[in-house]
């Protein structure tokens, strides 16, 4: 097991015992985040969180990547303790657990960012990155044309939730070809496309009718729930 994945396993394990003793601090309003972040100009310590080959593709600029349990330690010594740290990961899983660690340690302003990159993405922040844009709001719409329900399964490979809905997706779709066509977007490959469906959490299933949203779901989906919502729009098609 990679050291980096090792790490990320670590902190997940102990994720909930930590993140019941959060700072109340931490998680703000996204808009008086981005108003803290903003105000602390060159101030700001960016941290984050995610694998060093997420933090290649897209990263919030000015950030430092802490992959794995060594570089947070080595980075944690050079930090400011006096000066705001703003910390993030997909969602606010390892996020939260490494800001707990940091105000344990003494730092005295840290801060998530309120729904970790997903929401960041989802609401069009900028972002240094070395994929492009994706699919066009136009080609998407291509994608939609059909005469059967379309389900669209927002997600990412990096996403704990999303490899958790896929093999339920996927079953779904597998049992249901006459009724359901389904179109995967990796979000993170789909920065514009991502914003334009105003998805700012991941994963997010989306189903069309006649390219008409007719279901909207953020989080883990169940089977039965994802299928009670292709039995009821399904008639009349």
């Amino acid at each position: 097991m990679k050291r980096e994945t090792l790490f990320i396993a670590l902190i997940f394990v102990f994720g909930i015992a930590i993140s019941q003793e959060k700072s109340k601090q931490q998680l703000l309003p996204f808009e008086v985040f981005e108003k803290k972040l903003q105000a602390a100009g060159v101030d700001a310590q960016i941290l984050d969180a995610r694998s060093e080959e997420e933090y290649q593709q897209n990263h919030v600029k000015g950030a430092q990547n802490v992959p794995d349990e060594k570089q947070f330690q080595v980075l944690a010594a050079q930090l400011n303790k006096n000066k705001p740290v703003f910390i993030y990961s997909i969602g606010n899983g390892r996020s939260s657990i490494l800001a707990n660690r940091l105000i344990k340690s003494g730092f005295k302003n840290v801060y998530e960012f309120p729904g970790g990159l997903s929401k960041w993405i989802g609401l069009g922040k900028p972002l240094i990155s070395t994929v492009g844009d994706g699919l066009s709001l136009a080609e998407f719409n291509d994608q939609l044309a059909s005469d059967k329900l379309v389900l669209v399964e927002v997600s990412s490979r990096y996403c704990p939730g999303c490899k958790k809905l896929k093999p339920i997706v996927d079953e779904v779709s597998n049992s249901n070809p006459e009724l359901l066509k389904l179109v995967n977007i990796e979000a993170y490959e789909n920065k514009k496309l991502t914003k334009q469906l105003a998805v700012d959490r991941l994963p997010t299933l989306i189903l069309y009718k006649g390219k008409e949203v007719v279901w909207k779901k953020q989080g883990i989906s169940s089977k039965e729930e994802i299928l009670a919502q292709l039995n009821s729009h399904s008639h009349n098609r």
